[in-house]
């Protein structure tokens, strides 16, 4: 438990100060991740972060029956339900925007706690919706992260999707779904990818069960993941390589 958690922690912590440096013209962008802007993107991320506190208040299954490599199965992203994740991120974009706009976000409108969370992200009136971004993403994460420290570390709990898994393994893909979809805010928002050591090191694993790739890839982790998940195009002879070798790595949608 303890490196997840590091993991998670240490990526959310990153793309809270990422979130606190975005514009409204970078909200606007398009993703890697179609139809998702950046807006809506990071709404499914902040949503995919805080879903433990909810999950960890409800009643725990009697025994774990799905590990994080079975999380990411082909039945999570069948038609209907990445037509339903796409929905679900685009509408609660619109809604946190929705109450942005009607608080107005200006220098009459916040209150004092308002200021207080924009001045500690290192905002001021003029840069108060993008100071909320970051704001309600750290919320989110902060809730989930408290949970998982309230919770005995052999908990079991039960997916979105109906699985029943360990506390331990949800975390896990809890840190996939920040830091890859981390890669695509980076290359949507035109910087280099800001992926965490400790993440790095999480999802690399999952990715390969543990294995090293073939040593004549010669892949540093963070190239592993962008090749594994489909963030950077595979060379020729990289696909002989792989295809020589049999290896092979988790597969799953973005």
């Amino acid at each position: 438990m303890d490196p997840v958690r590091a993991a998670f922690r240490a990526e959310c912590v990153r793309l809270t100060d990422i979130l606190s440096e975005v514009d409204d013209a970078d909200l606007d962008r398009p993703t890697p991740c179609p139809p998702w802007t950046v807006r809506e993107l990071i709404a499914h991320v902040r949503t995919g972060a805080g879903r433990l506190a909810d999950m960890l208040a409800a009643s725990a299954p009697p025994r774990a029956e799905v590990d994080a490599a079975g999380y990411f199965g082909a039945a999570k992203f069948t038609p209907q339900v990445d037509a339903a994740r796409i929905d679900a991120a685009r509408i609660d974009a619109a809604r946190s925007e929705a109450a942005r706009s009607e608080a107005a976000w200006s220098d009459a409108a916040w209150s004092e706690a308002a200021r207080s969370d924009a001045a500690r992200i290192g905002g001021d009136g003029r840069v108060a919706g993008r100071a909320a971004l970051a704001v309600e993403f750290e919320k989110a994460w902060q809730a989930a992260d408290a949970a998982v420290a309230d919770a005995p570390p052999d908990r079991v709990l039960r997916t979105r999707h109906g699985d029943a898994m360990s506390l331990t393994e949800f975390l896990r893909t809890r840190v996939v779904e920040v830091g890859v979809h981390g890669l695509d805010l980076a290359a949507a928002l035109g910087r280099p990818p800001w992926l965490t050591p400790q993440a790095e090191a999480v999802i690399a694993d999952l990715l390969t069960d543990g294995r090293p790739p073939p040593a004549g890839l010669r892949w540093d982790r963070l190239t592993l993941i962008r090749k594994t998940t489909g963030r950077a195009t595979l060379t020729a002879p990289e696909q002989a390589t792989i295809d020589a070798a049999g290896f092979r790595w988790l597969v799953f949608g973005r």
